[in-house]
C-alpha cells in the first residue's frame, strides 16, 4: 500500500484532483468528509464541541451551525486552535479506520489517497509515503473564490490567510500539480502522476 497525503490551499482545485485520482482507482479518504461525520448529531466529538463553544453551535435540528462556529473560529486564531484540537484527533482516527478497511481488501498496488486540506499545518509530512500539493498563484485562488464560490474578495483573503502560506505547502511536497491551466492540463498532469504513483505502488 502506497500512503499519500494530498493537498492545497482552498480554491486550488485539489478537489477536481481527487476526484480524478477516485476514477483511475485511488481510495480516497477526505479529511472533510471525516472533519463532517466525526461532529454529527449524536456524536461524542459534537457534544464536545458545544461544550467548548456553547449550545449556540448546534441548530434547531441538532445538527452543528457551521456558519455560526465558523464566524467564531476564523476571527480568533486561539479559538481555530481549540476546535483543531477537538476535532483533529477524531478525524484520523476516522482516517485510520478508512485506511484499515483499504489495506483489509487485499487489493494489489493499493493507492490510498488521504485528502488534507491542512495538511501543512498540522506538521503531517511524516505520516505519509509521499505528499502531493495541488498549486496555483494565490491571486487565481482569489479570483476562483470570488467566481465560483461567491465569496467576496476580502472574505477569500482571510480564509486563505487562516491556512499555511503557498511556500510552506509547496515545503512538504514530493509532487506538485501544477493547477493554474485548464481542465485538460490538468488531465494531463493526473495522468502522469498516477503513473508514478502505481510504479512506486507496485515497488512497495
Amino acid at each position: 500500500m502506497l500512503r499519500v497525503g494530498l493537498t492545497g490551499g482552498i480554491g486550488s482545485g485539489k478537489s477536481e484532483v481527487s476526484r480524478r485520482l477516485s476514477a483511475r482507482g485511488a481510495v480516497i479518504l477526505d479529511a472533510d468528509v471525516a472533519s463532517r461525520e466525526v461532529v454529527a448529531p449524536g456524536t461524542p466529538g459534537l457534544a464536545r464541541v458545544a461544550e467548548a463553544f456553547g449550545a449556540g453551535v448546534i441548530g434547531p435540528d441538532g445538527a452543528l451551525d457551521r456558519e455560526r462556529l465558523g464566524a467564531i473560529v476564523f476571527a480568533d486564531p486561539a479559538e481555530r486552535k481549540r476546535l483543531n484540537a477537538i476535532v483533529h484527533p477524531l478525524v484520523r482516527e476516522w482516517m485510520r479506520a478508512g485506511e484499515q478497511a483499504a489495506a483489509d481488501s487485499g487489493r494489489d498496488r493499493l493507492v490510498v489517497v488521504h485528502d488534507v486540506p491542512l495538511l501543512a499545518e498540522g506538521g503531517r509530512r511524516g505520516d505519509f509515503d509521499l505528499v502531493v500539493v495541488v498549486d496555483v498563484p494565490p491571486e487565481l485562488q482569489v479570483e476562483r473564490l470570488v467566481s465560483q464560490r461567491g465569496m467576496a474578495a476580502d472574505q477569500a483573503r482571510a480564509r486563505m490567510a487562516a491556512q499555511a502560506t503557498r511556500q510552506q505547502r509547496l515545503a512538504v511536497a514530493d509532487i506538485v500539480i501544477d493547477n493554474s491551466g485548464s481542465l485538460e492540463d490538468l488531465d494531463r498532469r493526473v495522468a502522469q502522476v498516477w503513473a508514478e504513483l502505481e510504479h512506486r505502488a507496485s515497488a512497495r
